[in-house]
């Protein structure tokens, strides 16, 4: 994005409008995600502007009383960490190199680069707190007082493989703009898709969607809303004859599933595979039909699917982080 600011909520203390490690990207003229609090924010961007264009040090560490200072009501205090990041910090960020860290370390009083590291058993400048009895954002002093903000990586987002452009594929993907998701897009019918798509969409415009659900990594979602029954079931089956998913929806009324099910098992789907397609969709007591309720009922399924996923993976991570102490 060019010269910009990433702000983090590195301290929480009382009431306030996010938690720690929530974060927002500001450059010169846009701004991306929100860490809440409506005057908050608008200070925070300022000050991140004013580090974008008065040369200020890059790294910044500043407390907000919420109340007091910002007369806002929920009157708690947050410490904001800012970072102006280099091209090159720009870059592991998007790159591979943060999507196998576990934990990333800023010095805040200093001019150097972040760490990123999944070694805990590296020889860091601050030791690395215990998720099992600790935030997993919070800032610490090394031996020579120096501050870091030490945080650890939620950068695997969520991967949803959605098969099928017509409306309701449409409305979903409006819907799953904002939200903390990757989605690849898939459909054989290249004049189905929009001319622009959200910066979390990728599309892919192909016949052999089998092959797409193959080389699926281990812990994606699919969401199957075709034009075609036929090719429902073709994709019904390749998701269920995977080794596994986090969630498969497939689109359609309760005797779609019971037809789907007699002939999946007919082609040697067993009885606990056939238990993990979701269908209908949706959340239970939503019965709009119209392609915008569909989407916004779909979304709220995914986001509980999701952050379940994410405490299950918070909570495997513990028991290692504890051995490792």
């Amino acid at each position: 994005p060019g010269p910009c600011v990433l702000v983090t909520v590195a301290v929480a203390q009382g009431s306030v409008p996010r938690e720690p490690g929530a974060k927002m990207l500001v450059s010169a003229t846009t701004q991306f995600d929100t860490i809440g609090g409506g005057h908050l924010e608008l200070q925070a961007c300022l000050a991140a502007r004013a580090m974008l264009v008065e040369g200020l040090p890059r790294r910044q560490f500043t407390r907000f009383a919420l109340g007091p200072t910002l007369g806002q009501c929920c009157g708690g205090v947050v410490w904001l960490a800012f970072e102006r990041l280099t091209a090159r910090e720009q870059e592991r960020l998007s790159q591979s190199e943060m999507k196998a860290a576990t934990w990333r370390l800023v010095p805040l009083d200093s001019e150097e680069d972040f760490i990123l590291t999944s070694d805990m058993a590296a020889n860091l400048p601050v030791a690395l707190p215990d998720l099992a009895r600790s935030d997993a954002c919070q800032v610490m002093q090394d031996e020579q007082g120096r501050r870091w903000l030490v945080e650890h990586c939620t950068t695997s987002l969520p991967h949803l493989y959605l098969f099928g452009a017509g409306h309701v594929g449409a409305a979903l993907v409006r819907a799953l703009a904002d939200l903390p998701c990757r989605i690849t897009w898939i459909d054989e019918r290249e004049d189905q898709f929009p001319q622009s798509v959200p910066a979390n969409v990728s599309i892919e415009c192909t016949d052999t969607s089998q092959a797409v659900i193959e080389q699926a990594e281990a812990r994606a979602s699919f969401l199957v809303i075709t034009h075609s029954h036929a090719l429902d079931q073709q994709l019904a089956e390749a998701i269920l004859r995977r080794d596994s998913f986090t969630w498969f929806g497939l689109i359609g009324s309760r005797t779609k599933r019971i037809q789907f099910e007699r002939r999946l098992r007919a082609r040697g789907i067993a009885e606990e595979r056939l238990q993990q397609m979701v269908c209908p969709i949706g959340l239970p007591r939503i019965e709009g039909k119209t392609p915008a309720v569909i989407a916004a009922s779909v979304c709220a399924q995914l986001l509980q699917v999701w952050e379940a996923q994410a405490r299950q993976a918070a909570d495997n991570a513990r028991p290692d982080l504890r051995n490792r102490a």
